[in-house]
């Protein structure tokens, strides 16, 4: 009985909650640190994505790869191919520079599903009149989630699979590849599993992956002995820099440099009149780090450079050191930017028991940490500003991690041209961490692997593991702090050697000039990796047409690594065996075999060596019978098998850098 003015209760039947997603997908890569950083690609590049991808029982999964520039709005889908045992792969090509995104959805494959287990079942005889019915059920279902033409295709079809007639007929349209085509573009994905996490690529332009770097101090850049050089004097000097090959000239500070407690020749403390100091102590009463040192011309002078080596195809790469003189305007300005010892001082650069009284580090904890963050990013985009975008950043592991995720990331949302090198030699977490924070290129520990043995197992991990995917290496053979004992008792065959090995087993290299070209090997002392007579504390003057340097050599070298395309790449290295210890063979190629080269070096810069080199010729389309063409004597050898002799006397050329041919 209802009374008057009052109302039943309504019953209001409530939607059923869908059960879980069915499909588990783990495993996924790459994916550095659970997604908290982006991988790296250049532009052009291809990013591979593998999963594990299963679900409970027999029925089969569909997956696909979504991709697309972060913050867009329509982002592509790529279907998985299935590997095997559960893992499955997927790719997509990065086209322009930016940021791109990218994840995983998979779902249970109802029709897939249907449709194997019918053609088993017709295959063994069985009647399949009830599979029939439910295959029209499916059909009807992906008409409902379709539209217009394909609608109506889709419902025909379905009619005709779900009435009676011939079984054979309707068992023929079953398995049509257009009615597939059909039901997979309009999929039931309601219960689809989407990964957890977006994973994210940061796509840069080609110089952050190939390019050959000189550097060169300008103060020693002057063709008269005893006189300074100046921004003038590097430009003059910029033909020689490009007629060796070379990409990008990267120079030491540039800045003011301060008086207190200057170093003089050999890094002594007690410096002449007339003694130039280090150009990383930096900061005078004449400006700091967004100033030039006087004897090296104006800011007039270095914008006229960077426009005239822009015109050359040469880009200009800078220092970014964040340190101070004591007499930089930091110190006077922000004493609170520094660290202080009980009695009020600044405390000077340590790592003990050197000692460093021409630097005062930066503390990136200040309590106005945020104003000296964002000075500092301003003095990169100060630089920018003056047409600079590469940067060689030095020990970048003895400042905040934090800093350089977030100041990285500030310039390059505003210059996605710009690159920056870590020059961090340190302990191998630190420098991987480094790279995953948003550095393009690192440093790597090449100058100090000599051996078959360390060469393979180092540049494997950096070509062949995660760490590729996230840390380019740039090879420097030599740099002003390291002159290697191998170079310094090896002679021209170590310079030549360690030349061609940082050419060829990275594509981006770089060479400390000219004492290298110079094959200067002196050390200021027996067990020190410091040079005589070191740039870093004087002017040296260079006779650049002096005979017997290795000029021609490096441009020979540079020039076969600009005309193969299998060499401008680091994840395509693959080492083989040799018979002997002494000598390393490994090659690089591109996907489609079109350029093939085999490199082939003698590590002993004293003796002969020989020996056989395994080649398999048949994992690069080759047949058994070929030729390798060395492109450094142009000499020829037809080649037969995958056992080959070759003979290296490091006093004529220590390497051969072959191009394969069919």
């Amino acid at each position: 009985m209802v009374v008057k003015g009052q109302t039943q209760p309504v019953h209001v039947k409530e939607k059923p909650v869908p059960p879980p997603p069915r499909v588990v997908i783990e495993g996924v890569q790459p994916e550095i640190n659970h997604g908290k950083f982006p991988i790296k690609r250049t532009v052009g590049e291809d990013v591979v994505v593998t999963a594990d991808i299963f679900a409970e029982g027999h029925d089969l999964v569909a997956a696909v790869l979504r991709h697309g520039p972060i913050g867009g709005a329509d982002w592509t889908e790529v279907p998985l191919s299935d590997l095997g045992n559960d893992r499955w792969s997927g790719t997509f090509t990065v086209t322009t520079q930016g940021r791109y995104g990218y994840t995983l959805q998979a779902w249970v494959d109802a029709f897939a599903t249907w449709r194997r287990d019918l053609s088993k079942k017709v295959d063994a005889g069985l009647n399949v009149s009830s599979e029939l019915l439910e295959g029209a059920e499916l059909v009807k279902q992906a008409a409902q989630r379709a539209g217009g033409v394909d609608a109506e295709r889709l419902r025909f079809q379905a009619d005709v699979l779900g009435h009676g007639g011939d079984s054979g007929a309707r068992v023929k349209l079953a398995l049509d590849p257009e009615l597939t085509s059909l039901m997979t573009r309009y999929v039931d994905r309601s219960g689809a599993t989407t990964y957890e996490r977006t994973l994210a690529v940061t796509v840069e332009r080609e110089r952050a992956r190939y390019g050959a770097w000189y550097e060169m101090f300008p103060r020693s850049s002057s063709p008269d002995p005893g006189r300074h050089g100046t921004f003038k004097d590097v430009e003059a000097r910029l033909p020689y820099v490009v007629g060796m090959g070379f990409d990008v000239l990267y120079l030491p500070p540039i800045h003011p440099i301060g008086l207190s407690f200057r170093k003089g020749p050999n890094n002594t403390l007690t410096p002449g009149p007339n003694d130039p100091g280090s150009p990383w102590a930096i900061g005078s009463p004449e400006g700091g780090h967004k100033a030039v040192l006087p004897e090296l011309g104006t800011l007039e002078d270095f914008d006229h450079l960077v426009a005239r080596a822009r015109e050359l195809g040469l880009e200009l790469a800078l220092d970014i050191a964040y340190q101070c003189s004591p007499d930089h305007p930091y110190v006077k300005e922000h004493p609170e930017w520094f660290r202080h010892r009980p009695d009020g001082s600044i405390k000077y650069a340590e790592n003990p028991p050197k000692k460093y009284q021409d630097i005062y580090p930066i503390d990136f904890e200040s309590s106005d940490w945020q104003t000296l963050w964002e000075e500092l990013r301003d003095v990169v985009l100060f630089w920018v500003s003056h047409g600079v975008t590469i940067f060689r950043v030095d020990n970048p592991h003895t400042k905040a991690f934090p800093f350089w995720e977030w100041m990285i990331r500030e310039v390059w949302d505003r210059h996605p041209d710009t690159i920056f090198l870590a020059e961090a030699f340190t302990r191998p977490k630190v420098m991987k961490y480094l790279a995953k924070s948003g550095f393009s290129q690192s440093y790597s520990y090449f100058t100090w692997r000599t051996t078959r043995e360390g060469l393979t197992e180092y540049f494997t991990e950096l070509t062949q593991t995660e760490v590729a995917e996230y840390m380019r290496p740039n090879l420097f053979a030599n740099t002003p702090d390291i002159l290697h004992e191998s170079l310094q008792h090896g002679g021209r065959p170590a310079f030549q050697a360690r030349l061609v090995l940082a050419a060829t087993l990275g594509a981006t290299y770089g060479i400390y000039g000219p004492p290298f070209e110079h094959c200067d090997g002196t050390p200021v002392r027996p067990g020190s990796e410091e040079y005589l007579d070191s740039e870093k504390y004087q002017c040296r003057y260079w006779n650049l047409d002096e005979p017997g340097t290795l000029r021609y050599f490096v441009s020979r070298v540079n020039t076969i690594r600009r005309d193969n395309p299998a060499l401008h790449f680091d994840r395509n290295l693959r080492f083989f065996s040799t018979s002997n210890s002494e000598l390393i063979a490994y090659a690089k190629t591109t996907p489609d075999h079109s350029d093939i080269i085999l490199v082939v070096v003698n590590l002993d810069p004293f003796h002969v060596q020989e020996g056989s080199i395994q080649f398999p010729f048949w994992e690069f389309g080759l047949n058994d019978s070929y030729q390798v063409h060395d492109l450094l004597s142009d000499a020829r050898y037809d080649w037969r098998g995958d056992w080959n002799f070759v003979r290296l006397d490091p006093h004529v050329c220590p390497a051969h850098i072959f191009r394969v041919w069919r």
